[in-house]
C-alpha cells in the first residue's frame, strides 16, 4: 500500500485497509464536469483504465452501481437487459449521495453508505491495474480488478458503448 502524506482517509479507504486490499493513492486537481477525461490527463494514465463509479436506479427506483471504462459509456437498455430489469436509468445526483455517502465525482465503490446490487464491465477485468474513485473528489485509488470481484463480488456483464 503506498500511503501518501497528505491522501484522505476515507470511508474508501477504510474499507480497503480493513479488507487487505493493497492500493495506491493519486491526487489531482478536480475539475468541476471534467470527469475521467481529467483524471486520466492529471495521472498521465489511458482514460480506459480510469474507472467511473456509476450509480443507476431500476424501474422500481432501486439503485444499483455499474462500474465502468471512463471512455465508455453504459448502454442502460442492454443493463436492463442482462440484469433481469425493465428498465435501467441514471440516479439523481442527490438520490445517489444518499444511497451511497459520496458527492457525485467522487463516488467510490467501496465503503458505500447502504449496500447495493454491483455490476462491472468484462473488459475491466483485461486490465492489470485501474484507477477508481477513492471517496473523495480529486482522489483516485489504484487496485487491481480482481481485489474488486473478489472482496465486493460484481456480476459481471458486457454493456460498454464506445
Amino acid at each position: 500500500m503506498t500511503r501518501d502524506q497528505h491522501a484522505p482517509e476515507t470511508p474508501a479507504t477504510r474499507f480497503l485497509r480493513q479488507h487487505r486490499i493493497p492500493f495506491s493513492t493519486h491526487l489531482y486537481a478536480y475539475e468541476e464536469h471534467g470527469g475521467t477525461k481529467v483524471s486520466a490527463r492529471e495521472l498521465n494514465v489511458a482514460e480506459h483504465s480510469v474507472v467511473k463509479t456509476l450509480v443507476m436506479e431500476d424501474e422500481s427506483r432501486q439503485p444499483l452501481v455499474i462500474l465502468m471504462h471512463g471512455d465508455r459509456k453504459v448502454s442502460t437498455k442492454e443493463l436492463a437487459r442482462q440484469t433481469g430489469h425493465k428498465q435501467i436509468s441514471p440516479c439523481d445526483p442527490a438520490v445517489a449521495q444518499r444511497h451511497t455517502g459520496y458527492m457525485v465525482g467522487g463516488t467510490s465503490p467501496f465503503g458505500t453508505r447502504k449496500s447495493m446490487p454491483l455490476f462491472m464491465e468484462r473488459s475491466i477485468l483485461e486490465l492489470p491495474l485501474i484507477y477508481i474513485n477513492g471517496g473523495k473528489r480529486g482522489f483516485l485509488v489504484g487496485v487491481h480488478p480482481h481485489d474488486i470481484v473478489q472482496t465486493l463480488k460484481p456480476q459481471v456483464v458486457n454493456v460498454a458503448i464506445e
